[in-house]
């Protein structure tokens, strides 16, 4: 049995406080529910074949009425993922495999985003020998191909995510490095760390850039979406690109 049976007594214990050391997977099922018999061993299956990186629990609806109407269950089988003590994925009705193994891949890192997160070289090129068109690889990787002026390699590695904006706004300043000098300083702060000067001396140049307003155009945009939609620097960079622009 690749389950463990949980009561309202022992959920908050082996469901919440678990899915903080690892994601938790909750089968509500009944005796009486045949689609619940067909589900089982599809989860147990996909559940095993992860090594211990999530976690199989049932509870049966039957007997926890009140775990049932906690969280709204009106139909099973009915299944929800738990990460970091809140419900984080769920679907309901038996599912083929494939869709099974779907919902799980939600919730557990693939070997390839587990290099990703490491950062070195190394871990990053075996990452994007799983997957060639990991941004979250590529991008990185090829930042430290720039550092060290690997450029052919950096842009060959950044054509594989077309339509990403940071490996477009990457591409864009390793052209804008031989076409636009004085650009340098803007480079050199963003590669020091100094986000904020580095934004302000592209944003600076972009009314007398002529022909290179685009590529800067696209660093920034690059810059911006590193940052983030909350971060407070990107919020008042947007407003100052959009006036530069328009």
């Amino acid at each position: 049995m690749d389950y463990v049976d949980v009561t309202e007594a022992t959920f908050q214990k082996q469901v919440i406080d678990r899915s903080h050391q690892v994601p938790v997977v909750v089968d509500f099922w009944a005796e009486w529910c045949g689609p619940c018999r067909q589900l089982t061993p599809v989860l147990e299956k996909a559940v095993a074949n992860r090594n211990g990186k999530v976690e199989l629990v049932k509870v049966d609806t039957d007997a926890n009425q009140n775990l049932a109407r906690q969280f709204q269950i009106q139909s099973i089988p009915a299944v929800m993922a738990f990460k970091d003590g809140k419900a984080a994925a769920e679907f309901i009705g038996a599912q083929p495999p494939q869709q099974v193994e779907r919902f799980l891949d939600q919730l557990v890192p693939s070997q390839a985003e587990e290099l990703a997160k490491k950062g070195d070289e190394q871990s990053l090129r075996q990452a994007l020998e799983l997957e060639p068109s990991r941004a979250d690889a590529v991008v990185p990787l090829a930042k430290i191909l720039l550092e060290r002026g690997d450029k052919d390699e950096a842009l060959e590695l950044l054509t594989r995510i077309p339509g990403n904006f940071a490996a477009d706004g990457l591409r864009a300043r390793i052209e804008l490095e031989t076409a636009a000098p004085d650009l340098d300083p803007a480079f050199k702060a963003l590669d020091d760390g100094d986000t904020e000067q580095a934004l302000d001396l592209l944003l600076g140049a972009l009314p007398s850039a002529d022909g290179s307003k685009d590529d800067i155009r696209r660093v920034i945009v690059g810059i911006l979406d590193e940052l983030g939609v909350d971060d407070p620097l990107a919020r008042e960079s947007r407003r100052r690109l959009a006036s530069a622009l328009y």
